[in-house]
Protein backbone atom coordinates (compact mmCIF):
# COMPACT_ATOMS: atom_id res chain seq x y z
CA UNK A 1 0.00 0.00 0.00
CA UNK A 2 3.04 2.53 0.73
CA UNK A 3 4.38 4.19 -2.28
CA UNK A 4 7.00 6.35 0.18
CA UNK A 5 10.45 5.52 -0.82
CA UNK A 6 13.32 3.88 1.95
CA UNK A 7 17.01 5.79 1.53
CA UNK A 8 19.33 2.94 0.91
CA UNK A 9 19.64 1.16 4.46
CA UNK A 10 23.11 2.02 6.47
CA UNK A 11 22.87 2.49 10.21
CA UNK A 12 25.36 5.13 11.75
CA UNK A 13 23.77 5.95 14.93
CA UNK A 14 27.09 6.66 16.18
CA UNK A 15 30.50 7.20 14.25
CA UNK A 16 33.36 7.68 17.02
CA UNK A 17 36.75 9.35 15.53
CA UNK A 18 39.54 7.26 17.18
CA UNK A 19 43.25 9.17 16.40
CA UNK A 20 45.48 6.64 14.03
CA UNK A 21 48.56 7.88 16.17
CA UNK A 22 47.81 6.39 19.31
CA UNK A 23 48.28 2.37 19.35
CA UNK A 24 47.08 2.45 22.91
CA UNK A 25 43.32 3.83 21.36
CA UNK A 26 43.43 2.11 18.46
CA UNK A 27 43.42 -1.42 20.74
CA UNK A 28 40.97 -0.38 23.13
CA UNK A 29 38.80 0.41 20.22
CA UNK A 30 38.52 -3.61 19.51
CA UNK A 31 36.78 -3.49 22.91
CA UNK A 32 33.60 -1.34 22.00
CA UNK A 33 29.89 -2.10 20.62
CA UNK A 34 29.48 1.07 17.69
CA UNK A 35 27.67 1.18 14.25
CA UNK A 36 31.20 2.88 12.84
CA UNK A 37 34.75 3.50 13.91
CA UNK A 38 36.32 6.40 12.17
CA UNK A 39 40.55 5.92 12.43
CA UNK A 40 41.24 9.42 12.11
CA UNK A 41 44.46 10.65 10.21
CA UNK A 42 43.08 14.52 10.06
CA UNK A 43 42.65 16.68 12.92
CA UNK A 44 43.22 14.20 15.91
CA UNK A 45 46.77 13.69 14.32
CA UNK A 46 49.69 15.72 13.76
CA UNK A 47 51.64 16.36 11.01
CA UNK A 48 54.82 15.27 11.86
CA UNK A 49 53.16 11.94 12.74
CA UNK A 50 50.75 11.26 9.47
CA UNK A 51 53.46 8.67 8.16
CA UNK A 52 52.88 6.63 11.64
CA UNK A 53 49.43 7.03 11.38
CA UNK A 54 48.76 5.75 8.46
CA UNK A 55 51.04 2.83 9.42
CA UNK A 56 48.96 2.29 12.82
CA UNK A 57 45.64 1.80 10.59
CA UNK A 58 46.94 -0.07 8.13
CA UNK A 59 47.76 -2.84 9.85
CA UNK A 60 45.12 -2.45 12.34
CA UNK A 61 42.85 -3.07 9.58
CA UNK A 62 44.61 -6.21 8.27
CA UNK A 63 43.63 -7.50 11.19
CA UNK A 64 39.91 -9.22 12.19
CA UNK A 65 37.02 -6.69 12.73
CA UNK A 66 35.97 -6.23 16.36
CA UNK A 67 32.50 -8.16 16.88
CA UNK A 68 30.88 -5.06 18.25
CA UNK A 69 31.93 -2.43 15.14
CA UNK A 70 29.58 -2.67 12.31
CA UNK A 71 31.49 -0.60 10.26
CA UNK A 72 35.17 0.65 9.78
CA UNK A 73 35.88 4.15 8.54
CA UNK A 74 38.82 6.03 8.01
CA UNK A 75 39.06 9.86 7.96
CA UNK A 76 41.97 10.86 5.11
CA UNK A 77 43.33 14.78 5.13
CA UNK A 78 41.48 17.27 2.73
CA UNK A 79 42.07 16.94 -0.71
CA UNK A 80 44.47 19.65 -1.55
CA UNK A 81 46.74 18.87 1.59
CA UNK A 82 49.25 16.84 0.08
CA UNK A 83 48.42 14.27 2.27
CA UNK A 84 45.39 13.15 1.16
CA UNK A 85 47.37 10.73 -1.47
CA UNK A 86 49.40 9.14 0.34
CA UNK A 87 46.26 8.92 2.79
CA UNK A 88 44.32 7.04 0.36
CA UNK A 89 46.65 4.74 -0.90
CA UNK A 90 48.09 3.64 2.66
CA UNK A 91 44.12 2.03 3.19
CA UNK A 92 42.40 1.89 0.42
CA UNK A 93 43.18 -2.02 -0.08
CA UNK A 94 42.68 -2.68 3.95
CA UNK A 95 40.90 -6.07 4.24
CA UNK A 96 38.46 -4.55 6.69
CA UNK A 97 37.77 -1.20 5.46
CA UNK A 98 34.45 -0.21 4.73
CA UNK A 99 34.37 3.51 3.98
CA UNK A 100 36.28 6.72 4.06
CA UNK A 101 35.27 9.82 5.64
CA UNK A 102 36.74 12.73 3.54
CA UNK A 103 36.88 16.35 5.35
CA UNK A 104 35.77 19.72 4.29
CA UNK A 105 34.01 18.87 0.69
CA UNK A 106 33.31 22.34 -0.60
CA UNK A 107 32.08 21.10 -4.14
CA UNK A 108 31.51 18.53 -6.34
CA UNK A 109 35.56 18.24 -7.74
CA UNK A 110 36.96 17.58 -4.22
CA UNK A 111 34.32 14.88 -4.22
CA UNK A 112 35.01 13.45 -7.35
CA UNK A 113 38.79 13.76 -7.33
CA UNK A 114 38.71 11.62 -3.81
CA UNK A 115 36.16 9.02 -5.99
CA UNK A 116 38.34 8.26 -8.50
CA UNK A 117 41.51 8.08 -6.43
CA UNK A 118 40.03 5.14 -4.37
CA UNK A 119 38.57 3.31 -7.13
CA UNK A 120 41.93 3.64 -9.29
CA UNK A 121 44.04 2.69 -6.57
CA UNK A 122 41.48 -0.07 -5.18
CA UNK A 123 42.80 -3.65 -6.10
CA UNK A 124 41.96 -5.37 -3.18
CA UNK A 125 39.16 -8.92 -3.43
CA UNK A 126 37.97 -11.12 -0.26
CA UNK A 127 37.76 -14.28 -0.67
CA UNK A 128 34.23 -14.83 -2.49
CA UNK A 129 34.62 -11.16 -4.42
CA UNK A 130 35.55 -11.10 -8.24
CA UNK A 131 36.11 -7.96 -8.44
CA UNK A 132 37.28 -5.43 -5.90
CA UNK A 133 34.29 -4.17 -3.33
CA UNK A 134 33.63 -1.12 -3.59
CA UNK A 135 34.71 1.49 -0.80
CA UNK A 136 32.15 3.91 0.59
CA UNK A 137 31.91 7.57 0.82
CA UNK A 138 30.95 10.10 3.67
CA UNK A 139 31.51 13.56 3.25
CA UNK A 140 32.08 16.38 5.93
CA UNK A 141 30.42 19.33 4.95
CA UNK A 142 32.26 22.31 7.14
CA UNK A 143 31.93 25.42 5.16
CA UNK A 144 29.68 27.76 3.72
CA UNK A 145 30.95 27.05 0.01
CA UNK A 146 29.88 23.50 1.15
CA UNK A 147 26.17 24.71 1.75
CA UNK A 148 25.42 26.50 -1.19
CA UNK A 149 27.11 23.22 -3.04
CA UNK A 150 25.28 20.56 -1.52
CA UNK A 151 23.07 19.91 -4.58
CA UNK A 152 25.87 19.06 -6.41
CA UNK A 153 27.94 17.15 -3.67
CA UNK A 154 25.03 14.86 -3.41
CA UNK A 155 24.89 14.11 -6.94
CA UNK A 156 28.87 12.98 -7.28
CA UNK A 157 30.20 9.58 -7.11
CA UNK A 158 26.49 8.79 -6.21
CA UNK A 159 27.23 4.89 -5.62
CA UNK A 160 29.46 5.24 -3.32
CA UNK A 161 28.41 8.46 -1.45
CA UNK A 162 26.74 7.23 1.39
CA UNK A 163 25.96 10.18 3.52
CA UNK A 164 27.05 13.41 4.99
CA UNK A 165 28.67 14.93 8.05
CA UNK A 166 28.08 18.34 9.69
CA UNK A 167 31.58 19.47 10.65
CA UNK A 168 30.02 22.39 13.00
CA UNK A 169 33.58 23.89 14.48
CA UNK A 170 34.86 24.86 10.89
CA UNK A 171 31.58 25.74 9.89
CA UNK A 172 31.49 28.54 13.01
CA UNK A 173 35.48 29.07 12.39
CA UNK A 174 34.27 30.07 8.29
CA UNK A 175 31.00 32.36 9.06
CA UNK A 176 32.59 33.80 12.03
CA UNK A 177 29.98 32.31 14.85
CA UNK A 178 30.05 31.63 18.21
CA UNK A 179 28.77 28.13 19.35
CA UNK A 180 25.67 28.53 21.91
CA UNK A 181 24.13 25.80 23.94
CA UNK A 182 20.93 26.28 21.95
CA UNK A 183 22.94 25.26 18.57
CA UNK A 184 20.24 28.27 16.64
CA UNK A 185 23.72 29.63 14.92
CA UNK A 186 23.49 26.13 13.31
CA UNK A 187 20.03 25.93 12.39
CA UNK A 188 20.23 26.46 8.83
CA UNK A 189 23.19 24.21 7.80
CA UNK A 190 22.17 21.32 9.77
CA UNK A 191 18.28 21.38 8.11
CA UNK A 192 20.09 21.94 4.25
CA UNK A 193 22.19 18.74 5.39
CA UNK A 194 19.64 16.75 6.34
CA UNK A 195 17.14 17.97 3.55
CA UNK A 196 19.48 17.48 0.63
CA UNK A 197 20.46 13.76 1.94
CA UNK A 198 16.64 12.70 2.18
CA UNK A 199 16.31 14.13 -1.55
CA UNK A 200 19.32 12.54 -2.75
CA UNK A 201 18.44 9.21 -1.18
CA UNK A 202 21.80 8.81 0.85
CA UNK A 203 21.68 7.11 3.71
CA UNK A 204 23.14 8.69 6.89
CA UNK A 205 23.29 12.34 7.61
CA UNK A 206 25.41 12.47 10.39
CA UNK A 207 25.03 15.47 13.10
CA UNK A 208 27.34 17.68 14.89
CA UNK A 209 30.30 16.56 17.58
CA UNK A 210 29.03 17.16 21.14
CA UNK A 211 32.05 18.95 22.87
CA UNK A 212 31.01 18.10 26.36
CA UNK A 213 31.95 14.52 27.06
CA UNK A 214 32.41 14.94 30.93
CA UNK A 215 30.43 13.54 34.07
CA UNK A 216 26.18 14.03 34.29
CA UNK A 217 26.84 17.80 32.51
CA UNK A 218 27.89 15.75 29.60
CA UNK A 219 25.85 13.23 29.01
CA UNK A 220 23.12 15.61 29.63
CA UNK A 221 24.06 17.37 26.96
CA UNK A 222 24.61 14.70 24.50
CA UNK A 223 21.23 13.42 25.33
CA UNK A 224 19.72 17.11 24.24
CA UNK A 225 22.04 17.41 20.75
CA UNK A 226 21.05 13.80 20.24
CA UNK A 227 17.83 14.70 20.50
CA UNK A 228 17.46 18.04 18.62
CA UNK A 229 19.30 16.29 15.88
CA UNK A 230 17.41 13.19 15.36
CA UNK A 231 14.22 16.09 15.72
CA UNK A 232 16.17 17.81 12.31
CA UNK A 233 16.44 14.68 10.30
CA UNK A 234 19.62 13.36 11.67
CA UNK A 235 19.96 10.00 12.01
CA UNK A 236 23.52 9.34 13.75
CA UNK A 237 26.01 11.89 15.60
CA UNK A 238 29.36 12.37 15.27
CA UNK A 239 31.30 11.08 18.90
CA UNK A 240 35.04 12.45 20.34
CA UNK A 241 34.46 9.98 23.19
CA UNK A 242 33.68 6.38 23.58
CA UNK A 243 31.35 6.77 26.38
CA UNK A 244 29.11 9.31 23.95
CA UNK A 245 28.50 6.42 21.99
CA UNK A 246 25.95 4.12 23.99
CA UNK A 247 24.03 7.49 24.28
CA UNK A 248 23.78 8.29 20.54
CA UNK A 249 23.15 4.36 19.72
CA UNK A 250 19.73 4.50 21.87
CA UNK A 251 18.94 8.04 21.12
CA UNK A 252 18.83 7.25 17.21
CA UNK A 253 17.50 3.93 17.60
CA UNK A 254 13.34 3.50 17.55
CA UNK A 255 11.74 2.89 21.37
CA UNK A 256 9.96 0.25 22.25
CA UNK A 257 6.98 2.14 21.99
CA UNK A 258 7.77 3.29 18.57
CA UNK A 259 8.27 -0.34 17.42
CA UNK A 260 5.33 -1.78 18.62
CA UNK A 261 3.31 0.48 16.93
CA UNK A 262 5.05 0.09 13.83
CA UNK A 263 4.62 -3.36 13.98
CA UNK A 264 0.98 -3.10 14.41
CA UNK A 265 0.70 -0.56 12.12
CA UNK A 266 2.32 -2.92 9.40
CA UNK A 267 0.37 -5.94 10.34
CA UNK A 268 -3.09 -3.92 10.18
CA UNK A 269 -2.03 -2.30 6.76
CA UNK A 270 -1.31 -5.83 5.35
CA UNK A 271 -5.03 -7.05 6.33
CA UNK A 272 -6.98 -3.53 5.37
CA UNK A 273 -5.11 -4.12 1.83
CA UNK A 274 -7.12 -6.95 1.20
CA UNK A 275 -10.54 -5.33 2.57
CA UNK A 276 -9.73 -2.96 -0.15
CA UNK A 277 -9.49 0.03 2.29
CA UNK A 278 -6.87 2.58 1.27
CA UNK A 279 -7.43 4.24 4.76
CA UNK A 280 -7.84 2.89 8.22
CA UNK A 281 -8.05 3.46 12.22
CA UNK A 282 -5.91 2.15 15.23
CA UNK A 283 -6.31 3.53 17.98
CA UNK A 284 -8.86 6.17 16.98
CA UNK A 285 -6.37 7.85 14.29
CA UNK A 286 -6.37 7.21 10.86
CA UNK A 287 -3.95 5.51 8.80
CA UNK A 288 -2.57 6.46 5.34
CA UNK A 289 0.00 5.79 3.00
CA UNK A 290 2.31 8.02 4.58
CA UNK A 291 1.65 6.58 7.98
CA UNK A 292 2.37 2.92 6.71
CA UNK A 293 5.33 4.19 5.09
CA UNK A 294 6.66 6.02 8.14
CA UNK A 295 5.85 2.41 9.94
CA UNK A 296 7.86 0.00 7.29
CA UNK A 297 10.94 2.37 7.72
CA UNK A 298 10.86 1.93 11.65
CA UNK A 299 10.36 -1.89 11.12
CA UNK A 300 13.43 -1.72 9.06
CA UNK A 301 15.39 0.23 11.43
CA UNK A 302 14.45 -1.62 13.78
CA UNK A 303 15.79 -4.62 12.79
CA UNK A 304 19.00 -3.05 11.97
CA UNK A 305 19.34 -1.59 15.50
CA UNK A 306 19.25 -5.53 16.76
CA UNK A 307 15.22 -5.42 17.69
CA UNK A 308 13.91 -8.70 17.88
CA UNK A 309 11.28 -7.90 15.22
CA UNK A 310 10.04 -11.69 14.47
CA UNK A 311 8.98 -11.58 18.51
CA UNK A 312 7.28 -8.20 18.33
CA UNK A 313 5.18 -9.51 15.50
CA UNK A 314 4.34 -12.75 16.61
CA UNK A 315 3.29 -11.03 19.70
CA UNK A 316 0.43 -8.74 17.37
CA UNK A 317 -0.10 -10.92 14.96
CA UNK A 318 -3.44 -10.66 14.76
CA UNK A 319 -3.86 -6.81 14.68
CA UNK A 320 -6.59 -5.60 12.46
CA UNK A 321 -7.84 -2.38 11.69
CA UNK A 322 -10.91 -0.64 12.76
Amino acid sequence: MSTISAARTAVRRALLYVPGSSQKMLDKSRGLTADCVAYDLEDSVTSNRKAEARSNIRKFLEQSRADGIKECAVRINAVGTGNEADDIEAVCNAPYLDTIVIPKVNSSSDLKWAADFINHKRTFTGHEESVPRQIKILALIESAKAISNLREICQTANSQLDGLIFAAEDFALDLSLTRTPSLTEFLYARSAIATACRAHDLPSTIDLVCTSYKGDEGRRAMEEECLGGKGLGFNGKQCIHPDQVAIAQKAFAPSEDEVTWAVRVVIADAKADKQGRGAWTLDGKMIDAPVVGKAESLVSKAGACGFDVSAVKEKWKGQKPE
